[in-house]
């Protein structure tokens, strides 16, 4: 989707996005444990959905997650939910940043917040972790698989979750939800592909229906790794966990295998073996073999869905572009990538028709 560099590291707070920091430093004195100022403030480059900070102290450094300022959707930007899901996770021992506050108090900074630890090591753009030699690129690949088997592993009710999303129907209350918003913007166009999946998807749902703590992006730039070792820190960005689909979450993640370079990051065309990768068919077993399954009969279908709602959610960046919020170039780059996914979809659609 974009280079790295445009989403790696901080930047000076953005004007739109300027707050009281006196206010933010009186509220910390009083809701986070040990905290002692002088507080600088910076932002992150990354945290488009929410705006994400650096704070950090003579003795400290924190990350604030904010919900934009403004008018919102209904139920988006539900930094609650996170701060929520990442305080429980924390509690059962889940690699996540330590929650120190929540406040939703909108007078304080102008929206609702949550203050973090933030995690010192690394993160790579790069699902197949060209940046550590060959030799050592599996076993960043088999962190990531056991991580979410980890979470997918997790009983919900015994972590204080078990309200925290519907138990069954995921996959077919996302399929209903991005049909609708891909068919009701007609301003972004249509894609023969797109509508054919609108018309098959609901008329091949998996049969299996299982409830777990869902991440929703599960992705190696969304993960913390240890500065010199293959082991996961911090999980980050659980603005689409719910309780859903494991199979449809773990897809997600594999479906890294099947995209392009340029798109979420994908490793689809790579020599795998000679770049020291697990191929497909070896990562979808360690997942299962953790998880305690036999194989995922269905992952052509929980692939297509996935390439569809990532198509769906493209389709409504490329239609906010043509209705003047972005440029004209970006509107079409996002046209273009809009179609390639797709097409992509209905390719893995088409691999489960036979």
């Amino acid at each position: 989707m974009a280079d790295a560099h445009d989403f790696a590291g901080t930047v000076p707070v953005r004007e739109q996005h300027r707050f009281d920091q006196a206010a933010l430093e009186r509220w910390m004195a009083q809701n986070v444990e040990g905290y002692a100022g002088p507080l600088t403030v910076d932002q992150f480059k990354g945290g488009q959905s929410n705006p994400t900070y650096r704070l950090r102290t003579p003795g400290h450094s924190y990350v604030l997650r904010r919900k934009p300022p403004g008018e919102l959707l209904k139920g988006a930007h539900a930094v609650e939910r996170e701060a929520r899901v990442m305080a429980a996770l924390g509690q059962a021992g889940f690699p996540v940043p330590r929650i120190h506050g929540l406040c939703t108090d909108d007078a304080v900074i102008g929206s609702w917040f949550f203050v973090m630890d933030l995690v010192e090591g690394r993160i790579f753009w790069d699902a197949g972790f060209a940046d550590v030699p060959r030799d050592e690129r599996a076993a960043y690949m088999d962190a990531m698989n056991a991580t979410l088997a980890r979470l997918h592993t997790i009983d919900p009710k015994a972590v204080g979750l078990g309200d925290y999303g519907k138990a069954g129907g995921y996959v077919a209350r996302q399929v209903a939800r991005w049909s609708g918003q891909y068919l009701n913007d007609e301003l972004a166009g249509r894609h023969p592909a797109m509508d054919r999946l609108v018309d098959w998807l609901p008329r091949h749902l998996p049969a299996t229906d299982d409830v777990a703590i869902t991440h929703g992006d599960f992705r190696a730039d969304n993960l913390i790794f240890h500065p010199t070792e293959p082991r996961v820190l911090a999980v980050l960005d659980w603005e689409l966990s719910t309780l859903g689909d494991p199979l449809a979450d773990f897809a997600y993640h594999a479906m890294m295998f099947r995209m392009p370079p340029d798109i979420l990051g994908g490793i689809a065309g790579r020599d795998l073996a000679a770049q020291g990768l697990p191929d497909e068919a070896a990562y979808v077993q360690a997942y299962c073999r953790r998880t305690g399954r036999n194989g995922i009969g269905d992952l052509d279908f929980y692939i297509a869905f996935n390439m569809f709602r990532f198509a769906a959610i493209l389709h409504g960046v490329k239609g906010r572009a043509a209705r003047g919020t972005a440029s004209s170039a970006e509107a079409h780059a996002m046209g273009e990538r809009f179609a390639r996914v797709a097409e992509l979809a209905w390719e893995q659609a088409e691999r489960v028709r036979g």
